[in-house]
């Protein structure tokens, strides 16, 4: 049976500054999602995980929604010749209103 590689997640200082902007309950659903969602398929399109438009909000050429009433979103984008899944951005969607770092972005 063929073992699927991995991808190696990696995070840019922006998102971990949004991650900690997000109330600390949520942290742990967070690391979990991108690890289950980011590490083995992370450019499958599927109805939480799909392809941006360019040019895409911090350069990210991929969007995962996730958490309660999927309003947490994940902006990243994939290096499939290095295996490497680099993390954005880390916003909260809440209506129409995206926040990211304590700024309103369009979405």
């Amino acid at each position: 049976m063929a073992r699927r590689l991995e991808f190696t997640l990696s995070f840019a200082p922006e998102a971990v500054e949004h991650l900690d902007l997000i109330p600390p309950k949520y942290h742990g659903l967070l690391r979990q999602m991108i690890k289950e969602q980011l590490t083995h398929t992370p450019t499958t399109e599927t109805r939480n995980r799909k392809p941006l438009d360019q040019p895409a909000l911090f350069g990210a050429s991929w969007e995962l929604r996730g958490g309660p009433s999927n309003r947490y979103r994940v902006f990243y984008d994939v290096d499939l010749e290095s295996r490497v899944v680099e993390v954005l951005a880390v916003g909260v969607k809440d209506r129409s209103r995206l926040l990211i770092g304590g700024e309103e972005y369009d979405s």
